[in-house]
């Protein structure tokens, strides 16, 4: 799917599948576009790639028909243009908490390049547009992904007010944040972490936003919120799928040949 198929599935609720991808290799492209997803997650929040490696996956993968989906550092517009203007699809804007917020954002994702007081003109009504330039910039910014994080008590609190701003396309929870904000740090198996779960996604899905969570412990957990409404699936990551399938492979091939020695470290939860 290109971006604008994407927004429209995910407004529609329909599934939309995703990764979050940490490798620099260029050869890595390639082997993501044999799984199918629909876009791809690249993080610049936690992860340290420099903008000039981040314009370059962008652009591949992005020729490949893979839309790369940067989360910037803060929800700084200026951010958000810096990534769309390197080749970026879209922008995961991390731990939202205000309307304020995402307006700006959206500013960015459907009027960019305007700015200062003709995009605040715009954003306030958009019918103060000239035609010729509302039609441009609808047609230069329709495939561009607005996804928001929620990673925190406020941010639910303020959760139909995110959501009914009209650009954006969907919300993603990043779980580590919110487990730790509601006080119960990586528990996530809580009946008050699921329960803040189901409630974003039911709001987001009333407003007719996409919904989803980035989890990596557990296909059963992710199934079953993506039957509660989540239907943005961002599965896992590369790094963290080539350590899971490493370690059980290793771990049964020393088991085969009599070799018990405990070599592995417990992984380390990626945040998210």
């Amino acid at each position: 799917m290109n971006g604008k198929e994407i927004r429209t599935a995910l407004h529609k609720g329909q599934l939309v599948y995703s990764t979050a991808i940490l490798s620099t290799s260029p050869l890595w492209p390639k082997f993501v576009r044999r799984t199918g997803v629909d876009f791809v997650f690249i993080d610049t929040e936690h992860v340290p790639i420099g903008r000039e490696t981040l314009s370059w996956m962008c652009q591949t993968f992005a020729a490949m028909g893979i839309p790369p989906v940067v989360r910037i550092p803060s929800p700084d517009p200026f951010e958000a243009s810096k990534v769309l203007d390197g080749g970026a699809g879209g922008v995961i804007a991390p731990y939202i908490e205000s309307a304020e917020q995402i307006r700006q954002l959206i500013g960015v994702a459907r009027y960019r390049p305007l700015k200062g007081r003709r995009l605040q003109e715009a954003l306030d009504d958009p019918n103060s547009l000239e035609p010729e330039l509302r039609e441009y910039l609808e047609k230069r910014n329709e495939h561009t992904i607005l996804i928001a994080n929620i990673e925190s008590v406020p941010a639910i609190e303020n959760l139909d007010a995110i959501v009914s701003q009209k650009g954006l396309d969907s919300v993603l929870i990043g779980p580590h944040d919110l487990s730790c904000n509601l006080g119960m740090p990586e528990q996530y198996r809580q009946p008050i972490f699921d329960e803040a779960v189901r409630t974003i996604f039911r709001k987001a899905r009333e407003h007719h936003v996409g919904a989803g969570i980035h989890f990596w412990m557990g296909i059963d957990q992710e199934i079953a919120w993506a039957n509660a409404g989540g239907n943005l699936i961002m599965h896992n990551s590369d790094v963290m799928l080539f350590e899971q399938q490493i370690k059980r492979e290793f771990e049964e091939i020393r088991h085969a040949l009599g070799d018990e020695r405990k070599t592995f470290a417990p992984s380390a939860p990626p945040v998210v």
